[in-house]
């Protein structure tokens, strides 16, 4: 579960906006964490980057955000990929 949250800075280019380096750094230790844990018999059945409980920016007033894509609130809920998303599809093709 993605729980890394930045504040929504509304002033924020969105290029800037879309770089999540610490979602990332969050992954790549989570994920090898997990690799651990299946090498030492864990019986893992999947993974999910995002849940119902990442929908905490709903009872923050949306002043933080969460997840790997960039939802523009002035532009009709457009997404953007955020970093972590071009990331995390790079390692899922390993």
């Amino acid at each position: 579960m993605d729980r890394v949250d930045e504040v929504n800075n509304s002033t924020l280019p969105l290029e800037e906006a879309l770089v999540d380096n610490d979602r990332i750094y969050y992954y790549q230790q989570h994920l090898s964490f997990l690799q651990s844990a299946i090498q030492d018999g864990v019986n893992v059945k999947g993974y999910f980057a995002w849940s119902l409980l990442d929908n905490f920016e709903w009872s923050s007033g949306y002043t933080v955000r969460f997840g790997i894509n960039f939802v523009d609130y002035k532009d009709e809920l457009k997404r953007y990929p955020k970093l972590s998303a071009q990331w995390f599809k790079n390692f899922l093709k390993k």
